[in-house]
């Protein structure tokens, strides 16, 4: 589905990626690991055509990506938004059509969304009045309403309380099923545990670690990711 040739970026004398060369596999779930700086949004954000990479390419589907390619993509970022004036129904309407949809297609889908994520009674609240784990229930579910090939998720868990973590877990297990590409950029192991096929651990603005879960777990005689992942930062190997 993805693959990076050779991606880096500096921003001045700072490097925030070095030479990174990753594939991402159709219909697989991929886990963008690593500490905070350590160049993961970075790169999310070169996938999205939102900053250009000083020297490398993409390529979407076998061929070099086009900004029509990124009309595939569904991108939830860390840093979340909403009108906090507007009524849940009206924002989430509206940005679906940015999308592409039709008014009556978006409603439909969206009420059937919302009725799956509990959140169908807010639809003509004001999003002020929602906590901050259903504002980002509503996000989700924009990010995902067009169907996206590629859907990229950074931090997708944040504010959520278990129970509907857990929720927002058996959706995207959901749409893998269905055939949609995920990466997945998380600090916590554990979900990563849960949901990736592979991973890559970026450190220091390099891919130090990647290949599928179960191969990496089984070369660190069956650790946890967690153990893993501090294992590898905390290397001489990875500065």
């Amino acid at each position: 589905m993805l693959t990076i040739n050779d991606i880096s970026k500096s921003y001045g004398s700072f490097q925030a990626l070095h030479h990174i060369n990753l594939h991402v596999g159709q219909g697989k779930v991929f886990g963008l690991l690593g500490p905070n700086g350590a160049g993961k949004t970075t790169l999310i954000r070169i996938i999205n055509h939102i900053i250009a990479p000083d020297s490398g390419t993409l390529q979407f589907d076998g061929h070099p990506m086009t900004l029509a390619d990124v009309m595939q993509i569904g991108y939830l970022p860390e840093e979340r938004g909403l009108y906090k004036k507007m009524r849940v129904g009206e924002q989430a309407v509206y940005l679906a059509r940015l999308k592409g949809l039709d008014k009556d297609t978006a409603v439909r889908q969206l009420h059937q969304w919302f009725d799956r994520l509990e959140i169908d009674s807010w639809w003509n609240r004001r999003v002020e009045e929602l906590s901050k784990g259903m504002q980002q229930k509503v996000q989700f579910v924009v990010t995902v309403l067009h169907n996206p090939r590629l859907l990229i998720l950074d931090e997708p868990f944040s504010g959520f309380d278990p129970v509907n973590a857990d929720l927002l877990k058996r959706e995207i297990l959901r749409l893998k099923e269905q055939g949609t590409t995920i990466i997945f950029s998380t600090h916590n192991m554990s979900s990563a545990e849960e949901l990736c096929d592979d991973i890559a651990l970026i450190n220091h603005a390099r891919v130090v670690l990647c290949g599928p879960l179960s191969d990496i777990k089984a070369s660190h005689q069956g650790l946890p990711l967690d153990r893993i992942f501090i294992n590898t930062v905390q290397s001489p190997m990875s500065d």
